[in-house]
């Protein structure tokens, strides 16, 4: 399988994956939403948020540099991520429309993905002020990566308040797979 499928299939998978949680967790109540969770993030809101703040900060990166057809005015309707443990909205409501509209964005971005553009290498500081220096497959990678490690701590804490998340294995979500991608 070809990376740029692979990014593809993650793609959708992800998409659905989030429209699934999201679901789940806009049938909790808000004390629920807001409690502390003794976790890596105090609540589930703020794992949201977070999840959210990867992707917009990853995705700016790559559209800074204008890389498969993403551009910063891709941007305009979506908050700038500053800090990891930015909040950009308090309900699950909120949150549900900006996460729908990112992994649009995401999907896209993967649909218009090339060998060459995966092979890019950008520039950019991180919110630490370090500089770094990464391959576009890398830094989509990490997308990725994030969200999937994040996503396993929230359903982590979903089952701790007896959320029924149902299946998240990739085959389940993905029928396709890769197939025509």
């Amino acid at each position: 399988m070809s990376l740029i499928k692979n990014f593809r299939m993650l793609a959708l998978y992800n998409q659905r994956v989030n429209e699934q949680l999201i679901g789940v967790c806009a049938e909790l109540p808000n004390d629920v939403l807001n409690t502390d969770t003794r976790s890596f993030f105090p609540t589930i809101i703020d794992y949201w948020n977070h999840i959210l703040f990867g992707d917009l900060i990853l995705l700016g990166r790559i559209a800074a540099n204008e890389v498969a057809g993403l551009s910063m005015n891709d941007f305009s309707s979506f908050p700038t991520p500053k800090s990891p443990t930015d909040t950009y909205f308090r309900t699950m409501e909120d949150l549900a429309i900006l996460r729908v509209k990112v992994d649009k964005l995401l999907v896209k971005y993967c649909k218009h993905l090339t060998e060459s553009d995966i092979e890019t290498v950008i520039t950019y500081t991180t919110t630490e002020g370090e500089v770094m220096t990464k391959a576009v497959a890398d830094i989509t990678q990490h997308i990725f990566n994030h969200q999937a490690h994040h996503r396993g701590q929230l359903t982590c804490v979903l089952s701790q308040f007896d959320a029924d998340y149902g299946c998240m294995d990739l085959p389940v979500i993905v029928a396709q797979g890769s197939r025509n991608l």
